[in-house]
């Protein structure tokens, strides 16, 4: 790609980047983004490859970490981000523990939202502090908390926004003021939002990840994940996946790139089929609470007005009756998938307290708000009618009050 072009690229708007972003065409001048599934490369003499080892020249050393297709996506996210550059990962967890091991060393502090994925919160506490990192955890909501627990020795701030599986948001321009007082980086898991429908180092985030296995490939394909920022702080990653090899395959970053391509487009329909469900969740009789940005109901609706330009394709809700209710609902449905994962043109459902929140301890999930009658469910693009219509055969079968 010539200098002219990615300078064109770099001010068009979001969905022409999705489409057109980071491609550079070979000497076969393919229109699709070519496929690359090499581990190595040859060099035309000895020199050459002395100097392209050291970073002397421009040039791919070794798939581990310089593949023409995976670089081809991450310039793409970049973009999408507003980010200088991108370091693709092998999923959304070696992206988070990428940046912790870029970042963090024995002794230093880390402050987490409370809301995040389970396995998260297994890195930090099983993980992290096994090598003498802090945690701390705090409401995400309360920026007056994250004040409170930040020390001399805090280093990063993390947090996801919106949060799993409540769809909490926090204020990302408060939030990194403070973390600005402290010299510590603030990261953002934007998986839920996908940068379709959020940007948030426009907002004052210092990196941002993702799972790419979710709303970026769209279909449930392929395991993927990447840090964007600065190019200062991602050259720290980059190094750390230099040398212990968390990368991102070729053939996964050539399927995402084909889900970035349709990326803003799903995300309106995720959006509309999303708000749809939850309004009509809402007006059921055996649903207590139903958690989803897009209502004005929700504490928060306000704010993620501010922050997002859509309200996303997940949302949760809490039936009366428990556990056993919750399963109930779940084993009655005959379209949704049951299955935890999350981003998909399918619609997909599943228990928090005992799946993707399962290995945390259970103080910490009702402290979260993490209850045994939450439901999850990762709205598709299949017709909103048939998904409420696979929902009532399970509210059905509860117990009136």
């Amino acid at each position: 790609m010539n200098e002219e072009r990615k300078a064109i690229l770099a001010q068009a708007r979001p969905a022409t980047q999705a489409i057109r972003g980071g491609q550079t065409r070979s000497h076969e001048q393919e229109h699709a983004e070519a496929l690359y599934m090499t581990s190595s490369y040859v060099f035309d003499s000895a020199e050459q490859a002395s100097d392209t080892f050291a970073g002397d020249c421009e040039g791919n050393v070794y798939s581990r970490y310089t593949n023409p297709t995976v670089r081809t996506f991450e310039e793409r996210l970049a973009l999408l981000e507003g980010g200088e550059a991108c370091v693709a990962t092998s999923s959304g967890m070696a992206a988070i523990l990428s940046i912790c091991m870029a970042f963090l060393k024995s002794g230093d502090h880390l402050v987490s939202s409370r809301s995040i994925f389970g396995a998260t919160t297994v890195v930090f506490d099983k993980y992290l502090m096994r090598f003498g990192v802090q945690i701390s955890y705090v409401d995400p909501k309360d920026l007056s908390a994250w004040e409170a627990a930040i020390k001399p020795e805090t280093r990063l701030l993390f947090l996801e926004t919106p949060s799993n599986p409540l769809s909490e948001v926090t204020d990302l321009r408060a939030l990194s003021a403070i973390a600005q007082q402290q010299q510590a980086l603030l990261v953002v898991d934007n998986c839920f939002c996908s940068p379709a429908l959020q940007q948030p180092l426009a907002l004052g985030a210092d990196l941002v990840m993702h799972s790419a296995t979710k709303f970026i490939d769209g279909q449930g394909r392929a395991l993927g994940g990447a840090v964007i920022g600065r190019r200062e702080l991602t050259d720290e990653v980059l190094g750390f996946l230099r040398s212990t090899g968390p990368t991102m395959s070729p053939f996964n970053a050539w399927i995402f790139l084909k889900g970035l391509e349709t990326l803003s487009i799903r995300m309106k329909a995720h959006c509309e089929n999303a708000q749809a469900l939850a309004e009509w969740l809402e007006q059921q009789p055996l649903v207590e609470r139903v958690h989803y940005l897009g209502l004005p109901s929700h504490p928060q609706h306000e704010l993620a007005k501010q922050q997002q330009s859509g309200f996303g394709g997940v949302l949760s809700f809490v039936v009366k009756g428990g556990q056993k209710a919750a399963w109930s609902v779940i084993d009655a449905t005959r379209i949704v998938s049951i299955t935890a994962n999350l981003g998909d043109t399918k619609t997909t459902i599943t228990h928090p307290f005992t799946t993707t929140h399962g290995r945390v301890a259970e103080a910490t999930k009702l402290a979260a708000g993490i209850v045994p009658g939450l439901i999850r469910v990762s709205v598709g693009l299949e017709d909103v009618r048939d998904l409420q219509d696979d929902l009532a055969r399970g509210l059905a079968k509860l117990p009136a009050d």
